[in-house]
């Protein structure tokens, strides 16, 4: 199948008990049974069912079902937003004195969570490049994951995936890739290496800024060497399915961050466009990147445009497209300001993925914890502004952004 098809019709059928053709929300705490011995078998993993909806529902099961399917992964696991995806992604494989190496260029939350873990005897290693050039130097016993995200958020760089997944395989490390910008339309990380895969459902799956979620996938390939991976050798006996086993008895049972059905139907609907925005949010992302580009004063990144470094990347594993989010840098932070309050149509919201564009000051919002040097790292500067592209039609935005920046010349 294409990918509208497949967003229609892989790994999903209509509910068996009424035949709605969407799974309903199933909104309970807890599900009935006939008997003590059969909820038993449930709650011991032998036997299908629902005992609890923070550990398992079928509108979240559905959701999951989905999301797996469509990236190549062998099971998913929802959350209650995408951090807590993020969290629960590396908490499930790491301790205290474990060490992670991460792209230096992460979104602020991603940024904030490494130093919390911390706390926990958890240190995590930062790169300015997720390349192997610079990991390889750092990559010790105790390191027990690579992270990254596919195309950075506010950065905008492109992991070389095969390249960086060739060298966590070979020191037997796992690469969790946080795909949320990239998106299953532009790419398929499991395909290209990567071992755990993690969304912010909340943004383009969801698409229209109306319910928070994450989920992690699992591709199934990564073999848990249970001396290095202690805490896998209770789970040895599920196989390819051990680090989804090992999650959803553990940490993510545990800590209790399940994604509520209400939400898992909301991205349900979401996930079945996702195809159709997509297409018509880089259509509009790279053409506004070509507009704002011939204009005096504003620097524009975006990787489909020839002059990024990461052009020929947008084009070998993308197809040419770049996704869409751009950023502009406007000269200071009075005229990044002054321009965001000149313009009529995005909105000044620190959310990605609507279908309207959305527009923010990463400086001095969604990095206010970070240090100048992260901030750099992430490409971030205090005249940035990153742009979260909408399904407006392209002239109107076109037209709004030349009017600000001229009545910004005019000031």
């Amino acid at each position: 199948m294409k990918f509208n098809t497949e967003l229609l019709h892989s790994g999903f059928e209509s509910d068996k008990a009424t035949g709605s053709t969407l799974t309903p929300i199933y909104q309970v705490s807890a599900f009935a049974h006939e008997s003590p011995e059969v909820l038993e078998k449930i709650f011991n993993n032998k036997a299908p069912g629902f005992a609890y909806s923070r550990i398992s529902n079928p509108t979240v099961d559905s959701f999951e079902k989905r999301i797996a399917a469509l990236e190549r992964g062998i099971g998913a696991v929802a959350c209650s937003s995408g951090m807590a995806a993020v969290t629960m992604s590396l908490l499930n494989i790491l301790g205290a004195g474990d060490e992670i190496i991460a792209g230096a260029g992460l979104f602020g939350g991603t940024i904030d969570l490494f130093g919390d873990l911390q706390s926990f005897g958890i240190t995590a290693h930062f790169v300015s490049c997720v390349c192997t050039d610079e990991i390889e130097p750092l990559i010790t016993e105790k390191t027990k994951a690579i992270f990254a995200e596919l195309i950075g958020n506010p950065a905008l760089d492109i992991v070389d995936i095969e390249r960086v997944s060739e060298l966590a395989h070979r020191h037997g490390i796992p690469l969790i890739i946080d795909s949320t910008t990239a998106t299953p339309y532009l790419i398929h990380p499991i395909e290209h290496g990567a071992d755990i895969v993690v969304h912010s459902s909340s943004k383009y799956i969801n698409g229209s800024g109306d319910a928070i979620s994450g989920i992690i996938v699992d591709s199934g390939n990564f073999k848990w060497d249970t001396e290095r991976y202690t805490g896998f050798k209770e789970y040895k006996k599920f196989g390819k399915f051990a680090y989804l086993a090992k999650l959803r008895n553990g940490m993510w049972r545990n800590v209790g961050c399940c994604l509520a059905p209400m939400n898992a139907f909301l991205n349900s609907i979401g996930l079945e466009t996702m195809g159709l925005r997509m297409e018509r949010l880089c259509g509009n992302a790279l053409e506004l990147a070509e507009f704002l580009d011939g204009i005096e004063g504003i620097e524009v990144n975006y990787p489909a445009l020839p002059k990024s470094p990461y052009y020929s990347l947008a084009q070998s594993l993308f197809g040419g497209r770049g996704g869409a989010i751009l950023t502009i840098r406007a000269g200071s932070k009075d005229r990044a300001f002054r321009l965001m309050n000149n313009l009529r149509l995005p909105i000044i919201a620190t959310n990605i993925g609507d279908v309207r564009t959305l527009v923010i000051h990463p400086a001095s919002t969604i990095y206010t914890h970070s240090s100048e040097e992260q901030k750099i790292n992430a490409g971030v500067y205090n005249d940035t502004i990153r742009i979260s592209m909408g399904i407006e039609d392209i002239d109107d935005l076109k037209e709004d952004f030349r009017q600000a920046i001229d009545k910004l010349k005019e000031e």
